[in-house]
């Protein structure tokens, strides 16, 4: 099967799943998709998140790269949107997992704030020691910069 094809069949079954909205080709290129990210649990089931996931020409050989665009208070992803994600980290990636396992994980990190899997450790050191005060600012940040949830359920 060419990585097109591959891509393609992949968009579809990401476009059944529920955890995704607007999903799109950027620019029509089949290597680049937009969508927003519908988080299940507080405090970031307020909004949606856009996300950005990017293929490799040489993928499935070549984890994807997955970057949230929306502006998140969240141990797990910096301030430039890059997420700890070790699923897709070339260590450990393997060229038969697909886009929506990659987003299911993206999901998971988001609905689930920790300290294990950290990109900004003050965020980390204040959900540890102060899980309220974190609670609150993640709040007040999503609904300061998240989008509005569509209304719809997807098709």
């Amino acid at each position: 099967m060419t990585m097109s094809r591959r891509l393609a069949m992949e968009l579809e079954e990401v476009r059944r799943w529920g955890g995704v909205r607007d999903l799109h080709l950027v620019d029509r290129d089949v290597l680049r998709w937009r969508g927003l990210l519908l988080p299940n649990n507080p405090p970031y089931n307020a909004g949606a998140f856009r996300f950005e996931l990017a293929f490799s020409p040489h993928y499935p050989l070549v984890p994807p790269r997955v970057t949230l665009l929306t502006s998140i208070h969240h141990p797990g992803v910096g301030p430039d949107g890059t997420v700890c994600q070790p699923l897709t980290s070339p260590e450990s990636w393997e060229p038969v997992t697909c886009a929506t396992h990659v987003l299911q994980d993206l999901l998971l990190l988001l609905d689930n704030p920790g300290t294990e899997r950290v990109l900004r450790p003050e965020l980390a050191r204040e959900l540890s020691e102060r899980p309220e005060a974190f609670l609150h600012q993640a709040e007040e940040h999503t609904r300061r910069y998240a989008e509005p949830r569509p209304d719809t359920p997807g098709p």
